[in-house]
């Protein structure tokens, strides 16, 4: 396991390399000058001068990269250009709303999207299998933007029952967890109901009814567990699909996040906000990968590592 371990972290040292490298190259290659955005509008050229040798403008383009990296590798980012913070005190100050809000979302999806998949395997064809499907067909159709607009006109303008925008209450979480969780549940629907099908005509499965089991303790202990490992695979994926729906999702709902933060970075061509930025999200995405591999061999003990 130690080796596995250390194997793919080792491995995802030239993926995090490559992605530092398209980061850095995208933001070269958008127009504007870092150094004239920070200075301001009234700035003088001398000033914009000195800020770009500050900042290192004027090294070559693979001395600034070098620099670029091995500042990142201590957590330096540099300073925004927007807020003229450090930019590590600027990700730190929002990752707390992105996490909670992924969390709520992921918890959500994976509850409703595993309830739907096995009430709709076990009763397969009958009026549920169609309503879980025709539910996981509308969540995975309906835009996110949409649906966060349609939730904010019914139940905060029309019914009042929930905050608009914000992250005030408890409650504000409400509305973005639902938008946010929507597709990922319907698509773990539609997995998890697969699965659960194949698994249910194993022979093991008839052996447990033929015991007189309880059909509950069957779906549960004999086949959801075995169902699973495809089902895993997908919320993986879904965890990265995730970072990128929470970027609309919190820009809909005003959510003071990182998702909202990279659209103003962007916005504003804040490039060392933007570069932390896609580099935090692709480290993020690795370790989901690498948990998700060692969960396997939780639900499947045959699954070894090497």
């Amino acid at each position: 396991m130690t080796r596995y371990l250390v194997g793919r972290l080792a491995a995802a040292v030239p993926v995090l390399l490559g992605v530092s490298l398209l980061a850095f190259g995208m933001m070269k290659l958008i127009p504007g000058d870092p150094a004239r955005l920070m200075a301001g509008l009234d700035a003088s050229e001398r000033d914009i001068q000195n800020i770009r040798q500050q900042l290192g403008l004027e090294e070559p383009v693979w001395v600034q990269y070098a620099t670029f990296v091995t500042r990142a590798v201590q957590g330096d980012f540099g300073r925004s250009i927007r807020s003229r913070r450090p930019v590590a005190d600027e990700i730190g100050a929002r990752l707390p709303a992105t996490a909670e809000l992924a969390a709520a979302a992921m918890a959500l999806a994976v509850g409703v999207g595993i309830t739907l998949g096995v009430i709709a395997a076990a009763r397969q064809y009958s009026i549920w299998d169609n309503l879980a499907m025709l539910l996981a067909l509308l969540g995975i159709s309906v835009p996110i933007f949409w649906l966060g607009m349609m939730l904010i006109l019914l139940f905060s303008v029309g019914l009042g029952w929930l905050p608009t925008a914000g992250r005030e209450t408890g409650l504000s979480l409400v509305l973005p967890s639902i938008t946010l969780g929507a597709t990922s549940a319907a698509m773990i629907a539609r997995m998890a109901r697969s699965s659960m099908l194949e698994v249910l005509g194993q022979d093991y499965v008839r052996t447990a009814r033929a015991k007189g089991l309880l059909e509950l303790v069957v779906l549960t202990r004999h086949a959801l567990k075995n169902a699973m490992i495809p089902t895993v695979t997908l919320i993986g994926l879904q965890l990265g699909t995730l970072v990128g729906g929470a970027v609309i999702t919190e820009t809909v709902f005003a959510w003071p996040g990182l998702g909202r933060l990279l659209v103003d970075a962007v916005r504003f061509r804040d490039f060392p906000t933007v570069q932390a930025l896609v580099l935090l999200l692709a480290l993020l995405v690795l370790l989901v990968n690498l948990l998700v591999d060692l969960v396997y061999g939780i639900l499947d003990p045959r699954i070894r590592y090497g």
